[in-house]
């Protein structure tokens, strides 16, 4: 399952209030326009479509909060093909964190050579 895990808690109430939608209109089209906060702010879900091709994937990308450290990976309640357009999306959401909490890192990654600023 595709996924990064960050070394410390993130706070999700900021990223929730300063994320900015992600579009990108390239071969692989690929959009996270909203995001959801539950009400403890320890869980975060992002609708995005990937089309490839002729293949339209919607899914949840999650990103949730333990103690010490940041998880984002797949909702396990959606289960899209594992396509380089829906790591792409998870890499472009991972750098759109690293951005906005510049002390984090991650500590352990499978999709590391899709985690950049393409939009």
């Amino acid at each position: 399952m595709p996924h990064a895990v960050f070394d410390e808690k993130i706070n999700l109430k900021k990223f929730y209030t300063s994320f900015e939608k992600i579009i990108q209109d390239e071969s692989i089209i690929i959009k996270i326009q909203n995001v959801f906060i539950d009400k403890n702010e320890q869980f975060l879900l992002f609708p995005t479509l990937v089309v490839e091709k002729s293949k339209n994937q919607h899914f949840l990308i999650e990103i949730n909060t333990k103690e010490n450290t940041t998880t984002l990976r797949l909702f396990p309640g959606t289960d899209p093909e594992k396509t380089i357009g829906v790591k792409t999306a998870m890499g472009l959401l991972t750098f759109n964190l690293l951005e906005i909490f510049t002390s984090a890192k991650i500590i352990k990654t499978n999709i590391s050579e899709f985690i950049s600023d393409r939009k």
